[in-house]
């Protein structure tokens, strides 16, 4: 008898949150066989088995989180074997049976029967195969009591992505207040009517992250601006020149391979702070910051600065639309040595982002904006954008930031560097 425990699935995951059961007691494993799929405090991703057998027993029902290490299901050599401890919560008044006692001698009514109710074996199609949803998708359709195989899938293959569930039809008495997990509205007071709304998990790891970098390093700012009229010509250059399939690089993705080059130049800011001494990293990976439905996600380009524009900007299009439909996976959320946060798009002309927890700084990219600048006295249209640099005093100094920045600024104002 094998016991199946809760893994790690990524560098920096504690516990993990059993999503839903993707076999069930009594089927055959083998291995590589998705089993279950679990949330991580990075992403949502199904556990393949690495051993072959029947699965004889659940430990865990849907929605508990459990500590890395603890069982969570057993795997036997055949369909003989203990029987199966129900995913569900085990009703009041009918406690398991003890270890060697048979199965019971009736199926459960009533009360123990309904207390399973919550728990469904996963969707599956009409021809017997599983629905095919995103991670997301499937918690989503959970929350809302939605069966999957109801719906029609938009994504690649028919694959039933966030948006598909959010477009559905809620059944009949439920509403997104009353859903699990969503606003619970409570008394009202001084301050109106008050809901209170529980966090995901991602959301409260980040939450949790966030404070504990503010708390321990000492982040200091520095702020410099721009001239992107050489980048925004070559970028004009390079998108008449694309075909139609191809990856056209943002001023993003230019800022990414800039910060990449200069990493190079800098290691302390390609490191971190970590027990008293500095961890210095062999690779420069920027992690970019991308806004998804419930929380900010970082995804990696691993090794920026060997890549070309075009390859970071199919990289990063890739990511973002992993991220945007639950599809990421920890292993492209772990790894990042360095971090860029854009909010150009939103208008944003400047701002000071959070120091990632394991990284020595974090680049704020503003908006790029065409304003009046002097140049050899005289006064001609610019396009100005400002960059903004957190850095953890513990590793990097003023003069050291400073360098840095100033490094980026020069290859972004020479994008013809870029390439090289």
């Amino acid at each position: 008898m094998a016991e199946v425990v809760m893994p790690r699935l990524s560098d920096s995951m504690e516990e993990g949150t059993i999503l839903s059961w993707l076999k069930q007691v009594g089927d055959e494993i083998a291995v590589g066989d998705e089993l279950v799929e679990i949330e991580t405090d990075k992403a949502n991703m199904a556990y393949e088995s690495d051993t072959a057998g029947t699965l004889s027993e659940i430990l865990a029902k849907e929605g508990e989180t459990l500590p890395i290490g603890t069982p969570i299901a057993r795997i036997g050599d055949s369909v003989e074997g203990p029987a199966a401890r129900p995913a569900g919560p085990v009703a009041a008044g009918n406690p398991p049976p003890p270890p060697g006692a048979g199965p019971p001698t009736a199926p459960p009514t009533g009360e123990a029967g309904e207390a399973h109710a919550d728990a469904p074996p996963a969707p599956a199609a009409a021809d017997g195969e599983r629905v095919k949803a995103s991670p997301l998708a499937r918690r989503l359709a959970r929350e809302r009591g939605l069966d999957l195989a109801t719906l029609h899938g938009s994504g690649p293959g028919g694959r039933i992505v966030k948006h598909d569930v959010e477009e559905a039809e809620l059944p009949a008495g439920l509403t997104p207040s009353t859903q699990p997990g969503g606003v619970r509205p409570a008394a009202e007071t001084a301050k109106g009517e008050t809901q209170f709304q529980d966090l995901s998990k991602t959301q409260r790891v980040i939450a949790r992250r966030m404070a504990e970098s503010k708390a321990t390093a000492p982040h200091f700012y520095l702020t410099i601006e721009i001239d992107m009229g050489k980048a925004v010509a070559a970028r004009a250059a390079i998108k008449a020149a694309a075909r139609e399939d191809d990856a056209v690089p943002s001023f993003n993705d230019m800022v990414v391979k800039a910060c990449a080059i200069a990493l190079r130049e800098f290691p302390k800011a390609n490191g971190a702070y970590k027990d008293g001494r500095f961890e210095l990293y062999s690779r420069f990976n920027v992690g970019v910051a991308v806004a998804a439905s419930e929380a900010l996600v970082v995804p990696t380009v691993f090794d920026a600065d060997r890549k070309g524009l075009r390859q970071i900007a199919a990289e990063t299009r890739a990511l973002a639309a992993k991220v945007r439909d639950g599809s990421v996976t920890p292993p492209e959320l772990s790894g990042g040595t360095f971090t860029v946060s854009n909010l150009g798009m939103y208008g944003v002309d400047s701002f000071e982002a959070v120091i990632n927890m394991g990284q020595a700084a974090i680049l704020s990219v503003g908006a790029i904006r065409e304003a009046p600048a002097v140049r050899d006295g005289q006064l001609v249209p610019a396009q100005l954008m400002k960059a903004t640099i957190a850095c953890d005093h513990r590793i990097l100094y003023g003069a050291e930031g400073a360098e840095f920045l100033a490094r980026v600024k020069a290859l972004l104002e020479e994008p013809v560097t870029l390439a090289l």
